[in-house]
C-alpha cells in the first residue's frame, strides 16, 4: 500500500485527494506546506496509515470540533471483489456508507480517499500539565468527567494515566494533555470557568502553528521536527496490546481509587496507560447511523487501554497482556454494558475472531464482536458485504461475513440473544 502515496491538495476547493498508503504525517505535512490554515480531523500517531485509519472511523485531536476522519470523506476509490474500481457513484451510497467506519478491509481495497479539509486558526495553543495522587489527581480526573465532554468544541483535553516515581516512590501520574484552538488570552479564562481545579497558568501553555502541535501530540523521539512527521520508522520496534471501552456516566473516586491502587502499583504497569479521550461537540451532533461507527451522544469519553513490551521471548509479553486482561475486567462495571462497546482501529481479538480459512463465520458467532465495534450498524454492514461480496474474498481475523438473507432473521435474533 505504500505505493499508494500521492496527495494532492486543493485549497481553494477545502479538498484533497490522498492514496490509500499515505501515512498521516505525510497528510498532515503536505496540507500545512499548503495552508497554514487548513488540517484535517483525524488520529495524533504520524506512522498509521489512512487507508485503515479512516475506514474505521478515524479519531483525534479535532473530533469534537469536526467529527471524525470518517465524517469528512467525501468520495474514494476501492478495488471491488470482482476487480472493478469503483467511485462513490458508480459503488452506490451503501457501500459508500460501510467503507467510512466499518472497515474497508472487509469491502475491497481502498485506492484513494477524497477528503473536506477543514479551518485551523494561525496559532492553537497546547498544555500538558501533570498531577500525581499526591497533588490530587484523582478528584482531578473524577471531575475531568463531569467538564470535558461539555466544554467549548475548540477545546480537547485528554487525560494519560501512567504509573510515576516521585522522589523514588511509586505513585500514579494524570497528565492533562490539550489541544486548544485559539490562543492564550481566550483559553485562559475558559479554563479558569469550565476547570479551574486544574490552575492551568499562562507559563503552563505554548501557542504553535498547527502542524507544530501535530508534532506536539505525535510521540516521537526528543528534538524531532515538523519534517519528521514524514518519517515511516522513527521510534525503535515496539509490541503492543490495546484494547478500548467507552464510558457513559462519570466513574466515581472510589472505583477510579481502586483502579490505581489495584493495577497501577503492579511492575507490568511501568509499560502500562489509559488514555481518556472526550467526546461531545460534533460527535453529538451526528446520529450514530450516519457512518458505521455508532459511537456518538451518549458517551462522555473513550478509553484506550495500552500496554508495551520489547520482544524478550514468552515470559516478557505474557505477564504484559495479563496485566491488561485484568485490568479491562476491572472496568466492566464502570463502562458500556449491553454492549460493552469497542473501537474497531484499536483492534481487540480477545473479543472474538472469524473462523480460519475460508470457512465463513455466521452472523451469531461475528456478533461477538461485530454488535461491539458497531452496535446495530453490524447488520447493515454484513447485508451490504452480502450484496458486495458474497464469496467472503476479502475477510481478516474481524472481518464482517456475508448477511446471507435466507438466514438472516433467524441469525439476528441469535446475534440479540448472544449479546445479552
Amino acid at each position: 500500500m505504500r505505493n499508494l502515496s500521492s496527495i494532492s491538495i486543493d485549497t481553494k476547493a477545502k479538498t484533497a485527494w490522498i492514496g490509500g498508503g499515505v501515512l498521516l504525517g505525510e497528510l498532515y505535512h503536505a496540507i500545512a506546506e499548503k495552508s497554514p490554515n487548513l488540517a484535517f480531523p483525524a488520529g495524533t500517531c504520524p506512522t498509521v496509515g489512512v487507508g485503515g485509519h479512516f475506514s474505521g472511523g478515524g479519531e483525534g485531536l479535532l473530533v469534537r470540533k469536526y467529527g471524525l476522519a470518517a465524517d469528512n470523506i467525501i468520495d474514494t476509490r476501492i478495488v471491488n471483489a470482482d476487480g472493478a474500481i469503483l467511485d462513490r457513484k458508480s459503488m452506490g451510497e451503501d457501500l459508500f456508507w460501510a467503507i467510512r467506519g466499518g472497515g474497508g478491509a472487509s469491502f475491497g481495497v481502498i485506492l484513494a480517499y477524497k477528503i473536506k479539509l477543514v479551518s485551523v486558526p494561525s496559532m492553537v495553543t497546547v498544555f500538558a500539565p501533570k498531577r500525581t495522587l499526591e497533588e490530587n489527581a484523582t478528584k482531578l480526573v473524577y471531575l475531568w468527567q463531569h467538564i470535558a465532554y461539555k466544554i467549548d468544541s475548540d477545546l480537547f483535553i485528554r487525560v494519560l494515566v501512567t504509573q510515576a516515581n516521585q522522589k523514588g516512590k511509586l505513585t500514579v501520574q494524570a497528565q492533562f494533555i490539550s489541544f486548544f484552538l485559539g490562543r492564550i488570552d481566550k483559553l485562559l479564562p475558559l479554563m479558569k470557568e469550565s476547570f479551574p481545579e486544574l490552575g492551568l497558568q499562562k507559563e503552563d501553555c505554548t501557542e504553535l502553528k498547527w502542524i507544530e502541535a501535530v508534532l506536539f501530540f505525535a510521540d516521537l523521539p526528543k528534538g524531532s521536527t515538523v519534517s519528521d512527521l514524514v518519517t515511516r520508522t522513527p521510534n525503535p520496534r515496539t509490541y503492543y496490546k490495546a484494547k478500548s471501552d467507552y464510558v457513559i456516566e462519570p466513574i466515581s473516586e472510589v472505583a477510579l481509587e481502586g483502579l490505581w491502587k489495584g493495577f497501577f502499583y503492579e511492575k507490568e504497569a511501568e509499560r502500562g496507560q489509559l488514555i481518556f479521550a472526550p467526546s461531545g461537540g460534533r460527535m453529538y451532533e451526528i446520529s450514530e447511523s450516519e457512518t458505521p461507527y455508532p459511537h456518538r451522544a451518549g458517551n462522555l469519553y473513550q478509553i484506550q487501554h495500552l500496554v508495551f513490551w520489547n520482544e524478550k521471548g514468552n515470559a516478557e509479553w505474557e505477564k504484559y497482556i495479563d496485566w491488561i486482561r485484568r485490568l479491562y475486567k476491572y472496568m466492566a462495571p464502570f463502562v458500556s454494558k449491553f454492549p460493552r462497546a469497542a473501537y474497531l482501529n484499536y483492534r481487540d481479538l480477545d473479543l472474538g475472531v472469524n473462523r480460519e480459512g475460508n470457512s465463513t463465520t455466521s452472523c451469531a458467532e461475528a456478533g461477538a464482536w461485530g454488535v461491539k465495534y458497531f452496535k446495530n450498524n453490524f447488520y447493515r454492514l454484513a447485508s451490504i458485504k452480502q450484496v458486495v461480496d458474497s464469496s467472503n474474498l476479502f475477510r481478516n481475523e474481524q472481518s464482517i461475513p456475508p448477511f446471507s438473507s435466507l438466514y438472516k432473521r433467524a441469525s439476528r435474533a441469535i446475534c440479540y440473544a448472544s449479546e445479552f
